[in-house]
């Protein structure tokens, strides 16, 4: 599991309310349910306004996702289809039925059941480009959710805040409330603020960024089904495979390679 989003998050609040103790305040203090639930709330509802109910629904799922991501390495990726290919090459493409079983990774076993099925390589092609297009999109949707709320929200903390205010006016009579009233108005813009720039924008980015990831990893297996299918030899599978990875990930996959021969 990628820990990343739930690191950032928590040490970042972590960091904030430390300084909130280092200058004299209270943790306490700016730990208002009010402005909590009308800048949380509202920033929601703004963001599930401004889209599909489709993306609304679907955004507990898309947070748990930002926060427990598993990131499948790139050398293991490529290492399996590797052993795919030497199998293919060894026994035939219809000696995979029984291995693709034990694929875990949900593209790659589709992508090789349609290739064992006698899919065309163009249609393969296609079919396989088809869906990752489609991946994109909906990631993309679902990213634009939190984008959104993390730019709605400063703002309701000021809309929060002007209530705050409001409600000061209307007890001017009452000066020994004054200063914890107008204090409290304003906890509403520091959670838009924080809400923004600490939660909801980093987890866009973060969905943004695991989209992209996913959608190298399955350009990877595209190319390494459409190889198996024309049954090519696994050396140079292995090679095209690695040429597609990021150069540190590329070395350790020739590593493991020059590794497991000398074994």
């Amino acid at each position: 599991m990628d820990i990343s989003t739930i690191v950032g998050v928590v040490v970042g609040l972590l960091i904030i309310f430390t300084v909130q103790i280092l200058e004299g305040g209270s943790p306490t203090s700016i730990i208002l349910i009010p402005s909590m639930l009308l800048v949380f709330g509202g920033a929601f509802c703004a963001g599930m306004a401004g889209g599909v109910l489709k993306d609304a629904t679907g955004a507990g799922k898309m947070l748990q996702k930002a926060f427990l991501a598993k990131l499948v390495p790139p050398t293991q990726l490529v290492e399996e289809i590797v052993k795919l290919a030497e199998r293919a090459r060894r026994e035939g493409l219809l000696a995979l039925e029984d291995a693709v079983k034990t694929v875990e990774h949900p593209f790659l076993k589709r992508g090789l059941q349609l290739a064992i099925d006698g899919t065309d390589p163009d249609e393969l092609h296609d079919i396989l480009h088809a869906e990752i297009a489609a991946k994109k999109k909906a990631d993309k949707a679902s990213a634009k959710l939190f984008e959104n709320m993390g730019g709605y929200a400063p703002t309701i903390g000021i809309i929060g805040t002007v209530m705050g205010l409001v409600h000061v006016l209307e007890n001017l009579d009452k000066p020994d409330t004054l200063g914890h009233s107008i204090a409290a108005a304003f906890v509403a813009t520091l959670w838009g603020v924080l809400s923004a720039n600490v939660i909801w924008l980093p987890i866009a980015a973060r969905l943004s960024r695991l989209s992209g990831v996913e959608g190298e990893e399955m350009e990877l297996v595209v190319d390494g089904v459409l190889a198996i299918q024309a049954g090519s030899n696994p050396r140079l599978v292995a090679q095209k495979l690695r040429s597609l990875l990021p150069p540190d990930e590329a070395k350790k996959a020739e590593a493991a390679s020059t590794t497991k021969k000398a074994a």
